[in-house]
């Protein structure tokens, strides 16, 4: 109990997840220090330590714009993280296989340390110091309006570029950073030590602005409740997560109630008068449907947490896409959405309901996939059913997956019932490249005057790779709380060269393990080859069995490799050649017959 006593409390404000998890890596073996770390930039980080004012905290320990706002809150010292030249050259390096022209934005700590290595450089970036979040929505506008798609800063900044439409990378605390913080803080919080007498519960449940709230005793007896009394199955819930509570941060698990998803955050609480367990309770984000298969409806917030995390969103991989989705957007017609697999045409389907004037009423998604015989007849014949609903959007998925019966049963109600007319609809249909759409899908497209929308594969962007590589690797640093500057040179030449059978969702996941697994500032090329080299054989069964040929000769043999390489190429000669290693006027003789 003395050890506990005479420990150094310290308030982590961390602007983004990552960092949270990484000043918790950073102090857990330090037993002089206490660290209680939460996520909030600037106000939220404000609204934080307001919620916590209480408590026996000897120190503050942020970063940036949200320290200096702190300061003016709160008598407790507050210690600054650090951002070092090492924080800003990793961001700026990860930068560099950008295509185009960025900008960094930020307050002094950010932009001082920014114009000294690009002087050092020799790199001419436009630098734009602000002094209050207040000025950043002005500041990007203006770099939009020059021609800017890509920011480099802080959090607040990240966040605004996002809305507007922009690229950004956010400038990630170091190891060494957060060390040199926390020895800081440890000195600070030792000369300001003392014992607070507030009711430490009292002030934590009143600080409390949304979800409910209930603290147990340390026999798991109900000492506080906010909101409607617990029933006896959440009482039983939270006593048996008692003993899975750390001694110090939170435990955080989820509870399905009544259809609705809770997230639940649960802390023990340390007072004189003994120990306590405090758990706060939200409707969580993630939606929860338990109706019928294959049918769901979704609301405009629900449709927004799914498409900023998804590919699209996260890597800026809608490119010259995005001004025909948004024209389309803008109408009321059917639109047909054609790409193969893994090409995102849901969350193509998303964004067009985001940026439609319906966007206030529901989504509703039908599964073709999935949808059984008794929900197709639930859609097509109950009065019930959200066919029968005016002003929705309804996404009818994987349309080529519907049997041939369903599809003509379904244009039919659409004419009969001007289903078109009084609700947006939307199709996808997964279609190898340079195939033919199905009977069914092609001949619901003449029907309703369908506007097309054809989404590239990944291989037809091969060049864009880099740059897709490099921003979502900027977001996966924030969620696993790494600061990994980019690829080795041949690393991204290997990415760029791979076909991708499976486009934008293999990526995603290729690129998702390689920042797991990396244990440097740099994704190394072995560990490309390795995972490419596993990629390549869970797709040779198919192709194996696709092709079902005869015997052949060498020279047919040598024939559909090179024809292979330039689908996989998307007709492109010069990437054909490179991948299979040969010079490309060997390639037009094996094309040619002459080799």
């Amino acid at each position: 109990m003395k050890q506990e006593q005479t420990q150094v409390r310290i308030l982590g404000i961390a602007p983004y997840e990552g960092m949270q998890a990484a000043m918790e890596r950073a102090a857990e073996n330090s037993a002089a220090l206490h660290l209680d770390v939460y996520t909030g930039d600037l106000e939220e980080g404000v609204a934080i330590v307001r919620e916590h004012q209480g408590e026996d905290y000897d120190c503050i320990l942020s970063r940036g714009g949200t320290a200096r706002l702190i300061q003016q809150v709160t008598d407790i010292p507050v210690v600054e993280i650090p951002v070092s030249v090492y924080d800003v050259l990793r961001t700026m390096r990860l930068a560099e296989n950008y295509v185009e022209r960025y900008a960094i934005v930020g307050f002094p700590n950010i932009t001082e340390t920014a114009h000294t290595l690009c002087d050092l450089l020799k790199n001419p970036v436009n630098i734009v110091t602000i002094h209050s979040a207040q000025e950043i929505g002005p500041v990007l506008s203006r770099l939009q309006t020059a021609g800017y798609r890509m920011v480099i800063g802080d959090m607040v900044t990240n966040t605004m570029a996002r809305e507007l439409g922009m690229n950004a990378f956010l400038i990630t605390s170091g190891v060494e950073s957060l060390h040199t913080a926390l020895e800081q803080a440890a000195s600070v919080g030792r000369s300001f030590q003392r014992l607070r007498q507030e009711n430490l519960i009292l002030t934590k449940v009143l600080g409390e602005e949304s979800g409910s709230m209930l603290v147990l005793d340390e026999n798991g007896q109900v000492y506080f409740p906010q909101g409607a009394d617990p029933s006896p199955e959440l009482l039983m819930l939270l006593r048996g997560k008692i003993p899975e509570i750390p001694p110090h941060g939170t435990l955080q698990f989820y509870h399905n109630r009544s259809g609705t998803l809770y997230r639940v955050v649960a802390q023990l609480l340390k007072t004189g008068a003994g120990v306590n367990y405090l758990f706060h309770y939200s409707a969580a984000q993630i939606p929860l449907r338990s109706g019928k298969s294959g049918l769901r409806s979704l609301n405009k917030n629900e449709c927004e947490h799914l498409f900023t995390n998804s590919f699209y969103f996260l890597s800026g991989a809608l490119g010259e896409l995005e001004p025909k989705i948004l024209s389309i957007a803008a109408t009321r017609k059917p639109v047909m959405i054609i790409g193969e697999t893994g090409t995102g045409k849901e969350q193509i389907a998303l964004l067009l309901y985001l940026r439609s004037t319906l966007s206030n009423r529901p989504y509703i998604v039908v599964d073709c996939a999935q949808a059984t015989d008794k929900v197709w007849d639930f859609l097509l014949n109950h009065y019930n059913s959200p066919l029968n609903d005016n002003g929705n959007t309804i996404f009818f998925q994987n349309f080529e997956s519907a049997s041939e019966a369903q599809a003509w049963d379904l244009l039919a109600s659409i004419q009969a019932s001007d289903l078109a007319g009084r609700n947006r609809l939307l199709f996808s249909c997964t279609c190898p490249e340079g195939d033919r759409l199905p009977d069914s899908a092609e001949k619901l497209v003449q029907q309703l005057a369908c506007l097309i929308l054809t989404l590239p594969t990944l291989r037809s962007r091969q060049d864009e790779i880099p740059s897709l590589a490099s921003l979502y690797l900027g977001n996966l640093n924030l969620e696993l709380g790494k600061q990994i500057s980019g690829f080795d040179a041949h690393a991204i030449e290997q990415l760029r060269r791979f076909p991708w059978p499976g486009n934008y969702t293999q990526f995603k996941r290729v690129i998702q393990e390689l920042a797991t697994v990396t244990d440097s500032y740099y994704i190394r090329n072995t560990d490309v080859a390795e995972i490419l080299s596993r990629e390549r054989r869970l797709a040779a069964p198919a192709r194996q069995e696709d092709s079902k040929q005869p015997s052949l000769t060498l020279k047919q043999i040598i024939r559909q490799a090179v024809e292979q390489a330039l689908q996989d190429n998307g007709g492109n000669q010069t990437a054909a050649a490179r991948q299979l290693d040969i010079g490309r006027t060997t390639l037009w003789r094996y094309l040619n017959n002459e080799a």
